[in-house]
């Protein structure tokens, strides 16, 4: 039985990726002891670094049964793949913009920027979909700050506002 050309394609990259995961799971295991405690009192189950170490060790566990898995079978580096995967990264740019942005134009301007510029990296160009972009964008500032009463610093360009519509952008906006 053979297989497509696109589940080969598919499993081409697996050797990369679960090479990267074990690593980043190696790295983890490492630190555990750092980042948790053993206490001598109380329950196994009970302890601060027994759940996450068995997590943690599953991880490794099962990326390096995985590798083995993938370099038995042979299926190649897939570097292809790599570039796929790495594209994903643009879109933790986008959101690292977007946090560098809320405390300097404030929440709302930010918001909309950021609905809008990703419904256009996405493809969108009718005045529907910017419009639902937007729309996307305000109700989201309304339900969390207003709504939901989240507490998030106001922009740097509040101050140039007025008093009174300063302090009404900064509490809801």
């Amino acid at each position: 039985m053979s297989q497509k050309p696109e589940t080969l394609s598919a499993r081409a990259g697996s050797l990369i990726f679960v090479a990267l995961l074990l690593a980043f799971a190696a790295f983890l295991m490492s630190q555990i002891g750092a980042e948790t405690k053993f206490s001598a009192k109380g329950k196994l189950f009970a302890q601060p670094r027994f759940w996450p170490a068995i997590g943690v060790g599953m991880m490794v566990v099962c990326g390096l049964g995985h590798l083995i898995l993938s370099w038995r079978d042979k299926l190649g580096w897939g570097f292809a793949d790599v570039i796929f995967w790495a594209r994903a990264v643009e879109y933790l740019a986008w959101f690292m913009v977007y946090v560098w942005a809320v405390p300097i134009v404030g929440y709302l301007a930010a918001t909309l920027a950021f609905t809008v510029l990703l419904a256009l990296r996405q493809g969108y160009r009718s005045a529907k979909g910017i419009s639902a972009a937007a729309l996307l964008g305000l109700a989201i500032v309304l339900v969390f700050k207003t709504g939901l009463s989240v507490k998030i610093p106001g922009g740097a360009v509040y101050e140039y506002l007025p008093d009174g519509l300063r302090n009404f952008m900064i509490v809801n906006f």
